[in-house]
């Protein structure tokens, strides 16, 4: 008896040190997918998270773009537009948490989360609540920065499947788009709506990285 207890507490801090080691490991693997400088997620693990997500029903599928964006970054240098960007990811976790959902920066200014709503007053209220938070003044340094947004959002109250997310993505960006011409803010598409823009390089006819005009 007394051998066994010995064999097992030598193996107690072997079995701890495990822990620990795995614990650290975990960490250090969901670090590398989350982005360095918001601390949302990237697009990989979120699009993992919103696909499951889509499965429960009753989500809103929202696609955020900065507004004024560069010419902060144009007049007060990169370090700001980093502060800018680090403090939108942190308001927008929050608030997607605080929704039960999940959020990511898409690269850039641009971001994404898919959150449960239960009503279009529900999401009226949420969005509002964004809306609030985002234009708030970020401040750094001996800067106060007031920066806008645009966000396109898909409402869908049924179950949708995996292979839904791209389409529901395609169509708040197209929305955010629309918005963002006329200045900003938020607006929703209809839960059945289809991509109107043609695709170019795979993304957005007027999206960065094609041909078009950069959104």
């Amino acid at each position: 008896m007394s051998e066994s207890l010995t064999t097992l507490a030598a193996a107690l801090p072997l079995a701890a040190g495990w822990t620990v080691h795995s614990l650290r490991l975990r960490r250090r693997i969901e670090a590398a997918r989350r982005d360095p400088l918001s601390g949302l997620w990237t697009r990989e693990p979120f699009e993992e998270h919103a696909r499951r997500s889509l499965e429960s029903g009753h989500r809103a599928v929202v696609v955020i773009d900065l507004d004024g964006f560069k010419q902060i970054n144009d007049s007060y240098g990169h370090a700001v537009g980093d502060a800018v960007i680090a403090e939108t990811g942190q308001r927008l976790e929050r608030w997607s948490l605080n929704n039960g959902g999940v959020a990511a920066r898409l690269g850039g200014d641009e971001f994404a989360a898919v959150i449960s709503v239960y009503s279009l007053a529900d999401l009226h209220w949420t969005m509002d609540q964004l809306a609030e938070e985002l234009r708030a003044p970020v401040e750094f340094e001996d800067h106060v920065l007031w920066v806008g947004f645009s966000a396109g959002v898909v409402h869908t109250q049924k179950r949708s499947h995996a292979a839904d997310l791209p389409r529901l993505m395609r169509c708040a960006d197209e929305v955010m788009y629309s918005v963002k011409q006329t200045g900003g803010g938020w607006m929703a598409a209809a839960e059945n709506a289809t991509p109107a823009y043609r695709t170019v390089n795979g993304r957005r006819d007027g999206r960065r990285g094609t041909s078009g005009e950069a959104a």
